[in-house]
């Protein structure tokens, strides 16, 4: 039986997806395991309803498994229940290919439609299987104005019933802008107490452009440095004094800035601690504490989309590049 905890929505203002709750789980697990299926069923016991997957990620499949199994066991009345997001990797991101590559995240996730599909990286590669990380020599222009046109066709057609973006600076923003009939809904960037992204998040409250925190616990430092979101002093003070984990701080922070955060976890305890952040608040003198830290942003296209061999010999690293002055 399904725990009781309320998950607030939010109403997207493009498109006409349900709303979206206001906590998501990622998919993002490159070496999946046959539990990958029980994850998601598991998160779906402590109120999840939100999911986030990606071609590249190899877990539409057992997403979409996933989400079979809870109409069987009634955990949930019907797929409508549910909010799934899926994206659109760089190898596809060709007019040509959009709606190819949409109808084949379809099958894998035996669904009619997605509630919400991406532009996956603000980089377009040579057509081919999708490889993570990719050859520099492979990048090529992006057809920014072609490629939103295929992805509003997507929407057209009841496929996707919102379309947007992901990690997407204020510059490549623009360029959907111009092109755009359907604006995007939503930006899915990494987001965190450590990397902000205030200039972002303006720019997007003034467009009507719905932020999606990912990596919103750090979780996507792959440098072996240790995590400054978990291991943050000032995080820990204010977890403290509120009775709360550290995670939970940074997830409620999120949430109070009027976005969505996408985690990662396949423990029971810590998806039941994520989703338990609706029901208090942080004080001014945390947001202020919070707002003081220290920026730095780990993902990079060079070091980590990208193998470090090799050169853009097509494009200008400045053009892809998804780091912004504040």
């Amino acid at each position: 039986m399904a725990l009781t905890t309320a998950v607030p929505e939010v109403v997207l203002r493009s498109g006409n997806a349900r709303p979206m709750p206001a906590i998501g789980m990622g998919r993002a697990k490159f070496a999946l395991v046959p539990e990958a299926t029980m994850d998601a069923v598991l998160a779906v016991e402590v109120c999840f309803r939100h999911f986030d997957t990606a071609s590249i990620y190899g877990s539409e499949l057992p997403l979409g498994e996933a989400m079979a199994e809870t109409v069987r066991r009634g955990m949930v009345a019907s797929r409508e229940e549910v909010f799934i997001t899926s994206k659109l990797w760089c190898t596809q991101c060709h007019p040509h290919l959009v709606l190819p590559s949409l109808r084949e995240s379809l099958q894998n996730l035996q669904m009619e439609y997605v509630d919400l599909y991406l532009i996956h990286w603000p980089i377009c590669m040579k057509p081919g299987p999708g490889v993570f990380p990719a050859k520099r020599e492979d990048a090529v222009p992006f057809d920014f104005e072609g490629v939103w046109r295929e992805m509003e066709q997507c929407h057209r057609l009841g496929l996707a019933k919102a379309i947007g973006v992901s990690n997407f600076t204020t510059w490549h923003l623009d360029k959907i802008m111009m092109a755009a009939t359907v604006p995007p809904a939503v930006n899915q960037v990494e987001l965190n107490p450590f990397w902000q992204q205030r200039k972002l998040r303006k720019y997007c409250a003034e467009k009507g452009i719905h932020v999606a925190a990912y990596s919103p616990l750090g979780g996507q430092n792959w440098s072996g440095e240790g995590n400054a979101v978990l291991e943050s002093e000032v995080l820990a003070e204010i977890a403290k004094a509120r009775g709360k984990s550290v995670a939970q701080v940074a997830l409620r922070w999120i949430y109070e800035q009027g976005l969505t955060p996408i985690v990662k976890s396949f423990s029971k305890e810590r998806l039941k601690q994520n989703i338990q952040i609706f029901d208090w608040e942080l004080t001014e003198d945390d947001l202020i504490k919070i707002s003081q830290i220290p920026q730095k942003k780990i993902v990079t296209v060079a070091n980590n989309i990208f193998f470090p061999e090799g050169e853009f010999t097509s494009v200008n690293l400045s053009d892809i590049e998804i780091v912004e002055e504040e």
